[in-house]
Order: structure tokens, then sequence, then C-alpha cells
């Protein structure tokens, strides 16, 4: 490859959401963990479930082999990614996470997002994505 070349994806953990939706994966496992313990199976529980959905379904919607099932599954990535939004936001409000914790996670979702905004409109050919 030269240099500026763009780089060439050959599976789906070469996708640069993949890898930023991985970290965050691992960013959210270590602020839940310092969680109450009662939370354990609570809101931590489902924190840590949204946050895998985001790769997961990425890497899975790669997998499927069909633009229209791959547009699907990262449109399900794009919903767990508002469900995490929603459950930091919350975390942050009941005092489970700092507000720096939850800015981190925050951060790093907003990228996440926007990534996955950019790849539906162009898995859609440019239409608005639904």
């Amino acid at each position: 490859m030269t240099p500026g070349e763009p780089e060439k994806i050959r599976d789906y953990k070469d996708l640069e959401v993949w890898r930023v939706g991985m970290d965050l994966v691992r960013a959210v496992y270590c602020a839940t963990a310092c969680m109450p313990r009662m939370e354990t199976y609570g809101l931590a529980a489902q924190m840590r479930g949204a946050a895998v959905s985001i790769p997961s379904n990425i890497a899975e919607g790669y997998e499927r082999g069909s633009r229209a099932e791959y547009s699907r599954f990262v449109k399900m990535a794009r919903g767990s990614a508002a469900e995490l939004e929603t459950q930091v936001l919350l975390a942050r409000d009941l005092a489970m996470l700092d507000a720096e914790s939850a800015g981190r996670l925050l951060d790093l979702l907003g990228s996440v997002r926007r990534m996955l905004w950019g790849l539906t409109r162009a898995l859609d050919g440019g239409q608005r994505a639904q």
C-alpha cells in the first residue's frame, strides 16, 4: 500500500466503526465496574449489553453478504447506541457514574454514532437514513 492509499477492507475488523465500537465496549465495562454492586444485574448489565450489541451488529451485518441486510444491522447498531446513550445519561443523573466518566463515554459514543450514520448513508446510496 502506498502513502495516502485507502486501507482495503477485508472483513468487519478492518472497519473503523467496528474498532471504535470495541473501544466503547471496553470503556463501558471499565465504567460500570465502579457502579454500585446492586446494579450488577440492573443498569450496569443493560449498559454492557447495549454496548456489546453495537460492534456485534456491525459484524453480523457485514457477514450477511447483502447490502440491504448490512444496512438493517447497522441501523440496529444505531438503535443500541441510542439505548446506551440514554442509559449513560440515566446512570450519570442517578450518580452511579461521575460526570467525567459519563462524559468520556458520551464522547466515544458520539463518534460511534456519527460513523454509524455515515455508514448508513453510504449503504443506502446517499438516501436519508430512516
